[in-house]
């Protein structure tokens, strides 16, 4: 019986974590496309410039003919930020996603073009429009069949952010005997995209999955396991009360969708729970200011409050409740360029505490960098990261040095870091070790895992786990294992990981 199922290849996220990008391609020819990011940090290749605009381009250095379609799990930039250069290399196929993301993602092509690639506003809203027209929103747990003949997929919550989604595709499958077509059975492929949490603020937990030939699965915390997340806030208030006893500001790097409003949750919950309490020597916790100083997260936050039945069942029994969790009393968004810069001036010469929440998330622009370069060498200063910090990018360089008060250099500039640096692993927008494990087992079929979106040692350490309970695994970092001949003796075999 001979099997033909899909091929895959990696253009991205296959030696790292970012950049994901991955194609499937069917015994027809034709291939679908499933996210197509940015690379990040020491990932980012060396970058081209067009002759015509002097714009610094990431290149599409694969033949895009066979792709009828690309399909997005969700709409941050490692996972979506080269779908300008697609545009411009003639794809003119569907972009399939969930409506939430089809929301989303418009405005994330804009502000990436924007900061990262070209000023030209009209080379930017003629993308918007080409991306606008190609897109095809679809509902959760939808089945939809493609361009590509008898290939249908569905969105599965991904719990990572508003309208992240992992996605099943099914394609044909021939069996053959000798001269004869047996039958045709389904051949399922299931991409992760980035899973999230269980637990976490806003958003349902992701969908149990049912079964998969081949588990594309994210890999990034594949070697570690979150801090207790039912204690994170506490964790945060903690924190907090630290961070304020230094008169000083408390600055956390987050990314403009997703991270920024999961904290807008927790603070407007700590500030409500603690509203009569002292936060430090004259400063109540319902005084505390907190800033908003990103256009993007501000934009983000009114679309997820306009999105709120996408919310979780305790998030919606707040709002019953008359609260607001991403639009509270002392909550203060920064509007444009001038004020930004008024605020920062102040920041440096006050001692009037305040929780600055701005992007990037790893500190690779955005107007983070200017709170960084202004503050950092103030002791006053405290910097908490809740997110990753991948290798080559400014936060990572300030959560290993920081506390040795080394410095970074951001845009040009040598900083020292004076400031106290501060990780809340609990805060992570990604599953840890043991739920990426739980929800490969969950699956009543599994036939093999690929490992993607990871680092060496994170893939080495969940392939390690994964084989422990009977996985067929593979990935870049992902040595094979030994054949054996019946009647061989193995002792272990994860040993060669």
């Amino acid at each position: 019986m001979e099997r033909t199922p899909p091929s895959l290849i990696h253009h991205g996220a296959r030696e790292g974590v970012t950049g994901s990008c991955h194609q499937l391609t069917f015994s027809c020819g034709n291939a679908l496309l499933v996210d197509i990011g940015l690379f990040q940090g020491d990932e980012n290749p060396p970058a081209r410039t067009s002759d015509a605009s002097n714009d610094s381009v990431q290149l599409i250095e694969f033949d895009t003919k066979p792709i009828q379609a690309v399909i997005i799990t969700h709409c941050h930039i490692d996972h979506v930020g080269r779908l300008p250069w697609l545009l411009s290399a003639g794809f003119r196929g569907p972009i399939y996603c969930t409506r939430a993301t089809a929301h989303l993602l418009p405005m994330v092509i804009e502000d990436a073009m924007r900061v990262g690639v070209t000023q030209n506003r009209g080379l930017i809203s003629a993308v918007s429009r080409t991306l606008t027209r190609q897109l095809v929103p679809v509902d959760y747990d939808t089945w939809v069949k493609i361009d590509s003949p008898d290939v249908s997929i569905r969105f599965r919550q991904a719990g990572h952010i508003l309208g992240s989604a992992y996605v099943e595709v099914d394609s044909p499958l021939d069996n053959i005997r000798g001269d004869q077509a047996d039958s045709k059975q389904t051949y399922r492929t299931v991409f992760s995209g980035d899973l999230g949490c269980k637990n976490s603020p806003l958003l349902p937990d992701p969908t149990p999955l049912e079964r998969a030939d081949m588990l594309v699965l994210e890999s990034t915390y594949g070697d570690k396991n979150h801090e207790n997340r039912n204690m994170r806030q506490q964790r945060l208030q903690q924190v907090i009360v630290h961070c304020v006893s230094d008169r000083g500001t408390v600055l956390i790097p987050a990314f403009s969708i997703g991270r920024t409003q999961e904290l807008l949750y927790e603070l407007e919950d700590m500030i409500f729970q603690c509203q009569g309490k002292m936060l430090a020597e004259g400063l109540r916790w319902r005084d505390m200011v907190v800033i908003v100083d990103s256009p993007m997260a501000a934009a983000f936050t009114r679309q997820y409050r306009a999105m709120r039945d996408l919310w979780d069942a305790e998030a919606r029994e707040r709002i019953a409740d008359n609260r607001h969790p991403l639009n509270f009393a002392r909550l203060h968004v920064v509007d444009n360029h001038a004020e930004h810069q008024r605020l920062i001036n102040y920041l440096r010469q006050s001692a009037d505490p305040c929780i600055v929440i701005a992007a990037s998330g790893m500190c690779t622009g955005g107007r983070m960098q200017n709170y960084l370069k202004a503050l950092l060498p103030d002791p006053r200063t405290d910097v908490v990261f809740v997110g990753y910090q991948a290798k080559g990018t400014p936060g990572r360089a300030i959560q290993q040095y920081g506390p040795r008060q080394g410095y970074v250099d951001l845009d040009g500039s040598r900083v020292q870091i004076n400031a106290q640096v501060h990780t809340l692993g609990g805060y992570s927008a990604h599953a840890d070790q043991q739920e990426l494990i739980a929800f490969a087992l969950e699956a009543q079929h599994l036939g093999e895992v690929r490992l993607v979106h990871g680092d060496e040692t994170a893939q080495q350490s969940l392939a390690i786990k994964l084989r422990s309970h009977g996985v067929k695994v593979s990935g870049h970092f992902v040595p094979q294992l030994p054949q054996h001949q019946p009647g061989d003796t193995v002792a272990n075999a994860d040993l060669p990981l």
